[in-house]
């Protein structure tokens, strides 16, 4: 009887150590806050969390309001100043100017990753740094825009070129999925001049795919270089949700740094 009390609660503790020590593991390791671009929302991000997550990190995935650099990046700013911990911010395509501006002045943020995505420096719009280099096709893929009450223009892709334009590199049933739930971006966003570039002053890694339509691979070269990108990772072929479509190497770089600025 003796015997079993005691296997009992060795399990017991075992099971306790195990608990524990893995809430320790996620306790000592940076938040990642991952940043949707235009055309996306935040379940394209859900590969990448599945990893982050199974590895330990603490994830939030923000519903990027896709109103305006400035607003948004108040918006991410806001959740930023709720997280005590060390902060990787990630940022997908316009979603990587948010995070340029929202860093700024928040001294959690260690890290910053670029997926696919802008990073402007103070005076330019993600349209300027979209159209610096030949090769975007986005133009004549846009719906007609909806006008709206407050006097903007919300910008979608036709859901008939989404799959093409957008996601070639994704399953075309997953495609169509995204294509009907796509969050617009206000016109206005794309052309607001930014004010701030935190990749000057936080380390930047960036990852993207030469296939993409949106942001021409060129261009992303050139930002990546611009930020003296600690690690740079093109893959081939990928698309502009290089996220969706190759979430294991997008994760990785995460990851990344995250060690490095735990250093």
């Amino acid at each position: 009887m003796k015997d079993i009390q005691m296997k009992t609660l060795l399990a017991a503790l075992a099971i306790a150590s195990a608990f524990f020590g893995n809430a320790y593991a996620q306790a000592d390791k940076p938040t990642i806050v991952l940043v949707h671009g235009a055309f996306a929302d935040s379940s394209s991000w859900n590969g990448v969390v599945k990893i982050l997550e199974k590895d330990g990190y603490p994830v939030v995935a923000v519903a990027n309001p896709l109103r305006g650099v400035k607003n948004d990046a108040g918006y991410v700013a806001d959740i930023l100043g709720s997280i005590k911990s060390p902060v990787v911010l990630v940022g997908h395509s316009y979603g990587g100017s948010v995070i340029s501006e929202a860093a700024d002045g928040h001294a959690t943020v260690k890290a910053l990753v670029y997926v696919a995505a802008f990073a402007p420096d103070a005076g330019e719009t993600a349209a300027q740094l979209a159209g610096k280099f030949p090769g975007s096709s986005l133009g004549p893929t846009l719906a007609p825009p909806v006008t709206l009450s407050s006097g903007g223009k919300d910008l979608y892709i036709r859901q008939d070129k989404f799959h093409e334009q957008f996601a070639a590199d994704v399953p075309e049933a997953e495609a169509r999925l995204m294509a009907a739930a796509q969050r617009p971006i206000e016109e206005a966003a794309l052309n607001e001049i930014q004010t701030e570039a935190a990749w000057k002053k936080v380390p930047s890694w960036f990852i993207y795919g030469d296939g993409d339509k949106n942001i021409p691979a060129e261009a992303l070269a050139f930002m990546a270089a611009r930020a003296y990108s600690r690690d740079t990772v093109v893959i081939k072929g990928a698309s502009h949700v290089v996220m969706v479509s190759h979430p294991e190497p997008v994760a990785r770089l995460i990851e990344k740094a995250a060690t490095k600025a735990s250093q």
